[in-house]
This record gives C-alpha cells, sequence and structure tokens, in this order.
C-alpha cells in the first residue's frame, strides 16, 4: 500500500489495479496539543487494523468521527470478502 491522502474517511487514492478496492482510508484529527493529524483505517485479510499518531491521542470532531464511522463501516465490509 502506497500512503495517499484522501479526504476525511474517504478512502485513499490509489495506483492498484481497478479490480483492487481500496483497503485503507485517512481521517484527519489533531492531538491534544491541537497539531493536525491523521488516523488510519486499514483492511489486512479479514482484520481492521487502526494507526493512530505516533505517541499521540487522535482527537475527532463531529466531522472526523462521522468520517471515521464511515472508513470503520466500508473497512468492515472489506473485511469480510
Amino acid at each position: 500500500m502506497r500512503n495517499a491522502h484522501g479526504a476525511n474517511g474517504q478512502p485513499a487514492e490509489d495506483t492498484a489495479p481497478s479490480a483492487v478496492r481500496h483497503r485503507w482510508w485517512r481521517v484527519e484529527c489533531r492531538d491534544v496539543a491541537n497539531t493536525h493529524r491523521v488516523l488510519t483505517v486499514l483492511v489486512n485479510r479479514d482484520r481492521v487494523v487502526l494507526v493512530g499518531p505516533p505517541g499521540r491521542a487522535a482527537v475527532l470532531s463531529r466531522v472526523g468521527l462521522a468520517g471515521l464511522t464511515t472508513a470503520l463501516r466500508d473497512a468492515a465490509v472489506q473485511a469480510r470478502k
């Protein structure tokens, strides 16, 4: 997988063949110091993995939380396939 910037909760852009579905999403957030961070949701076979900011807490706005909800729902569907 390559690192890409997707909109909040939207699949990250990928250059893989079109037959391969998006398997990871980036959700923008802030840490407790209000620094911009990213929470990544990815599918690894039949499991969903959350990767938070290294050594930081992820603080989500309502929009960020909605994006995370969408990403987790989409990732759960992908993990079942």
